[in-house]
């Protein structure tokens, strides 16, 4: 029988102090050549370690073997300049050097296959792996070739698609799209974004998720979220859409947020990873908190489709803390469970 409420973190988690700076998105690698490649393979296994002792069921790589959850991607396509950089506004709130598109861009080959591999060797447990979504990647860096977002979009949502396919054939279980920047660009998700990132997952047999959420805890996304009232309601505008799509999964922000938790309403029959854990604070929720934010959300989720979950990454916090919340995940998505139960 399959177990009720199964947990899991978003995407990233702190990496070790030896492989790079801690507490801080974007931290370049202290280490180089097969030393890089050596430690990111141990830092992996202790990423597994931490979430298997905190008691999740879905096992993630911790983005340990990447530095950037965009970036690292865009790496390994062609017709893409990294070292004439261009600074743009990302997601309409902070600035970042990012790189250029100078021609056309394609997959030359596998990105995360061989890491994936590694993981499914280290677990029986279901494992989920993260790639960025197609319009989140059009947000990430500057255009001077296709002149058009929608045209690239649809370029890395190709690319996309042959990377997840041998991802799935790896072992992956759930491939999950992050799109911060569906929470911005309503009118583009809606004519383009849907479309894109369904292009992404065409072909695929395991399961498919779609993460849209407010954003790290960073300055410029907590102060962006200052602005945004007593109401967070950017999940009205998309979900229609979502809920017509083929994605099987929808991975929200949902704890210590501003989020009407009956949004949730507009997606019901979809599964929904709901984040009961905040990642822009250092304070540990209690399992209570954790339990009581699922409570909210069985409301308007039937409890065979919701998957207990962070909000976002939590790569800036210190690994303490995000030990910590982990742990509080778990039992908090325990305490519900007993309460079925009885």
């Amino acid at each position: 029988m399959k177990k009720l409420l199964p947990t899991s973190i978003v995407g990233s988690l702190p990496k070790p102090t030896w492989l790079s700076t801690p507490e801080k998105l974007w931290s370049p690698w202290k280490l180089e050549g097969d030393k890089l490649s050596e430690g990111k393979q141990d830092a992996l296994r202790i990423s597994l370690q931490e979430q298997q002792l905190s008691g999740l069921d879905i096992i993630c790589d911790g983005e340990q073997t990447r530095q950037h959850f965009v970036t690292t991607f865009i790496e390994h396509l062609s017709g893409v300049d990294f070292e004439n950089r261009k600074i743009v506004k990302i997601r309409d709130r902070y600035e970042a050097s990012v790189p250029v598109v100078v021609d056309e861009v394609a997959r030359q080959k596998a990105v995360f296959v061989e890491d994936a591999k590694f993981l499914r060797k280290q677990t029986n447990k279901p494992i989920k792996w993260a790639l960025p979504g197609p319009m989140t990647m059009v947000d990430t860096l500057y255009d001077n070739h296709y002149k058009s977002r929608e045209k690239l979009a649809w370029e890395f949502a190709k690319a996309l698609n042959e990377e997840a396919r041998e991802l799935q054939d790896a072992g992956v279980d759930i491939i999950q799209f992050d799109e911060p920047a569906f929470n911005v660009f309503f009118e583009e998700v809606n004519d383009w974004g849907i479309a894109t990132l369904e292009k992404a997952i065409e072909g695929l047999n395991c399961e498919t998720s779609v993460h849209i959420c407010y954003g790290y805890g960073i300055k410029a996304n907590n102060d962006w979220k200052k602005t945004l009232g007593s109401e967070w309601r950017q999940y009205e505008e998309i979900f229609p859409k979502i809920q017509n799509s083929n994605i099987d999964m929808v991975s929200l922000e949902c704890h210590g947020s501003s989020v009407p938790i009956d949004l949730i309403e507009l997606i019901r029959g979809k599964k929904v990873m709901v984040g009961a854990i905040d990642v822009a604070t250092n304070r540990i929720e209690t399992p209570e908190e954790v339990a009581d934010t699922l409570r909210k959300a069985l409301e308007f989720v039937d409890i065979e489709n919701l998957y207990p979950c962070t909000n976002c990454g939590m790569a800036p916090l210190s690994r303490n803390v995000a030990r910590g919340k982990l742990s509080a995940l778990s039992e908090g998505a325990e305490i519900i469970r007993k309460e079925i139960a009885t």
